[in-house]
């Protein structure tokens, strides 16, 4: 037998050898990864809100204590004005700043300088609009109190960031975009307040596609897409004057990287008078519809001094509480939607391109230098062009017509003061001081509705609404070179929409028409679908003895009008079609159905996709992509030309309406077996319509979505034209749109405020308040808010 070699016995021992430096190197790299992850971990938490103990704040001149509640809501309470707006500006920045950070960069148009290269489009946008500028034309208008508030709060919100560089606990977002924010100003909290009033904006991008229907599709297509047929038929310009081809503004080019708020930016509110509650007092409902994100787009707070004691909620970086109640009063809003946005066609000066034509003259417009500067790039030299209406938003992204261009005039361009106007309606006690309050809320236009605890129920649509000698006039662009052309004033004060203490007992608002063809004033041309109104209308007026939960119940109502509305007609135009055995099992389900879009039933994914794909159907030949996200509303024009059937072109020239209905139904259910499988029985609209409140940094990796987005979506009731609004994205069926905050108060009561802040109050993912009201916002599980008995961990603030 061979003798084994010498390097064959020592095998063996090699890998024992190598085996134990493999697990001493897997030892060591689990050691460093254990190291780094609580290295990591202690950054991250020191990073936290401290919510208990003491907190050194220089500047304030007495203590201030601040309880943070059970779903950390902070009552603040202190000696004088300048402690309480300082330490509210403190305690948000402790739990928004990120939030605060990233919303006056968008609205500034600064992002590029931390984001890089591709927010330049989105920069482009906002620095052409002007946001900034308009806010510090606003501030020489505000009192020298008002102007004191926001220097308190900057204060607070300044010193909070002094601490937090100091102490190396910023939030882990400024490290991961490689920054530090600056200082605070005053600024910063009225561009974000432009900001909202650009995301409850007007009419402008429908007004552009107005203009490009009437251009590409003809005459009588084009006014079938309008969103009421006009009385007189507006031509786009006078005949003959903008004839050739290349004097046109290619709409479709000029907007494409244009950022456009979601339709019906909206809402629900309403309030009941005593005589329809069980209490004998008044209730009110407020739930503004914005888009779902982490962080809320709200904060909830309490305020409490020596002459104000608010609570409600607040957009991170401004002061106050815009939306609410005190002691004597509550209120809410909804978006009115009224023209305030204009486009105007300017003539360009071939000899000079910064003149633009007006009565007969050449006028020089403002260029104004914008240089944006790009992260890892060079800056830009960019300008913005501005003529007597305003900005020129056709070429903001790129050269649209050499001597034809748009500009806008828009009331938030305009100086206003719906700061002051906050601040006075938090001290309000009677509807005299809440309406007084309102002179300067100014931009954008609202649907206050109004509660007190002297029994009164009240509604004013207040804001600067421009008077139209003729409403069709709002449909188009106008000529820019005719005075007139230009807007005449505004709708005075005391002539604005307002109704008092009502016969019928209840006043409700859900962004639909608020004024009859008996009003002297023009409001808007394009409305939001009726149903979310009729529906909370028919409860009120139907019911008596009403209750907070009764409020609460219809906030969360399911009921579906615009199905129980067209599933019918949909019924008996398909009675003698050709159906399937599926489609047949289809129009079973829609039979049987209750109308409720509840998310564990089948008819309200098959209904909903069918609308949608009626729409295809209907306008994907002929109306490109980018142009259907101009086309604002489309849903009321789509519900009108369904209604008219046959005698509607875009009906006929599609076939006939059994044609257009049973092609859409065909192409729903062909994508729903794909998507869901063949057994129609076992889809849930809550299969695909669910609910996820993404932070804004998710998306820049698979890793930062796992921390930052901690749960998997969930299914969830409603839809766009139900009181729960609950508004999707089509091509996911993600829930991106809704109620950002739901709130309802029995007047009798005042100190008690029922609440919902989805998906909760903290914006640093390790928080407990963090998504803890995620699951609240799909089930309608409020929790309530004492003004009064306030128990929670107490911070001193000195």
């Amino acid at each position: 037998m061979e003798k084994p070699s010498k390097q064959t016995l020592l095998e063996p021992r090699k890998k024992k050898s190598a085996l134990k430096i493999s697990l001493i190197t897997l030892g060591v790299l689990v050691a460093l990864g254990l190291i780094a992850f609580f290295v990591i971990n202690a950054y991250i938490n020191k990073s936290m809100a401290q919510l208990e103990g003491t907190l050194e704040v220089p500047g304030l001149k007495e203590e201030v204590v601040v309880l943070i509640d059970e779903n950390g809501v902070p009552h603040i309470q202190a000696e004088n004005e300048h402690d309480l707006y300082m330490a509210q500006g403190y305690i948000q920045a402790q739990e928004r700043m990120v939030q605060m950070e990233l919303s006056r960069r968008q609205a500034s148009g600064t992002l590029s300088e931390v984001v890089g290269e591709k927010a330049v489009d989105t920069d482009k946008y906002f620095r052409t609009l002007g946001l900034r500028r308009a806010a510090e034309e606003s501030y020489d208008l505000y009192s020298d109190e008002a102007k004191q508030v926001l220097t308190w709060f900057a204060d607070g919100v300044n010193a909070y960031m002094d601490d937090a560089k100091e102490k190396n606990r910023l939030p882990v977002e400024f490290t991961l975009m490689g920054m530090e924010p600056e200082t605070w100003t005053p600024l910063d909290s009225l561009t974000i307040g432009k900001y909202m009033a650009f995301d409850l904006g007007g009419h402008w991008e429908r007004q552009a596609f107005n203009y490009y229907a009437l251009n590409q599709l003809g005459k009588e297509k084009a006014y079938e897409l309008f969103p009421s047929y006009p009385e007189h038929k507006p031509a786009i310009i006078d005949e003959g004057e903008l004839e050739a081809a290349s004097d046109r503004v290619d709409v479709e080019k000029s907007f494409a990287t244009a950022i456009i708020p979601h339709a019906f930016n909206g809402s629900n509110n309403w309030v009941v008078a005593g005589d329809k509650t069980k209490s004998g007092k008044p209730l009110l409902a407020d739930d503004p519809h914005l888009g779902l994100a982490t962080p809320s787009v709200w904060y909830q707070m309490h305020l409490e001094a020596d002459n104000v004691n608010v609570e409600g909620v607040i957009f991170a970086g401004v002061p106050g509480i815009i939306l609410g109640h005190n002691e004597q009063i509550a209120w809410g809003v909804t978006n009115t939607g009224p023209d305030v946005q204009q486009l105007y066609i300017e003539k360009r000066n071939e000899a000079n391109p910064n003149e633009f034509l007006f009565e007969d003259e050449w006028e020089k417009a403002d260029v104004i230098d914008e240089p944006i500067q790009v992260k890892d790039g060079e800056t830009i030299d960019y300008q913005v062009t501005e003529t007597r209406h305003g900005p020129v938003i056709s070429e903001f992204a790129e050269e649209s017509g050499k001597d034809i261009v748009m500009s806008l005039r828009w009331t938030a361009l305009d100086p206003t003061t719906e700061l002051q106007a906050i601040l006075e309606i938090n001290k309000a006690k009677n509807w005299d001081e809440f309406e007084k309050g309102l002179e300067h809320f100014l931009a954008p236009a609202q649907n206050f509705v109004f509660a007190s605890k002297d029994g009164t129920i009240a509604y004013k649509a207040n804001g600067n609404i421009p008077i139209y000698e003729n409403g069709d006039d709002a449909l188009l662009p106008l000529p820019g070179w005719e005075k007139e052309q230009e807007w005449d004033g505004y709708i005075p004060f005391d002539a604005l929409p307002l109704v008092k203490n009502p016969e019928k007992g209840f006043i409700a608002t859900a962004n639909n028409k608020v004024v009859g063809d008996e009003y002297p004033y023009h409001i808007s041309n394009v409305w939001a679908q009726p149903y979310r109104y009729e529906r909370i209308a028919e409860v009120l007026d139907d019911g008596d003895n009403f209750t907070s939960e009764d409020m609460m119940h219809l906030q969360m109502d399911q009921m579906n009008l615009q199905a129980r509305e067209f599933v019918p007609l949909f019924e008996k135009t398909l009675k003698d079609a050709d159906l399937t055995d599926n489609e047949k099992k289809a129009m079973d389900a829609l039979k049987q159905w209750d109308f409720k879009d509840d998310a564990t039933e089948e008819a309200p994914l098959i209904f909903h996709t069918w609308m949608n794909e009626i729409e295809t159907v209907l306008y994907d030949e002929e109306i490109p992509d980018g142009m259907m996200e101009l086309f604002t509303g489309s849903g009321q024009t789509t519900d009108q030309l369904l209604r008219k059937g046959d005698d509607a072109v875009w009906i006929r020239e599609n076939g006939g309406l059994e044609k257009v209905l049973h092609t859409a139904l065909e192409n729903s259910l062909k994508q729903l077996i794909e998507e869901h499988g063949d057994t129609l029985a076992k889809w849930e609209w809550g299969d695909y319509h669910q609910v996820t409140f993404s932070h804004p940094l998710s998306e820049a990796s698979s890793i930062l979505a796992f921390f930052f987005n901690p749960e998997d979506p969930i299914p969830v009731g409603g839809s766009s034209v139900t009181p729960m609004a609950a508004s999707y994205d089509t091509e996911t069926g993600i829930v991106d749109h809704g109620a950002s905050w739901r709130f309802v108060i029995d007047v009798k009561d005042m100190a008690k405020g029922y609440h919902i802040v989805g998906p909760g109050q903290s914006g640093h993912f390790k928080s407990k308040w963090y998504h803890d009201q995620t699951e609240d916002w799909v089930e309608g599980n409020y929790h309530v808010t004492d003004l009064k008995e306030k128990k929670g961990k107490e911070l001193i603030l000195y």
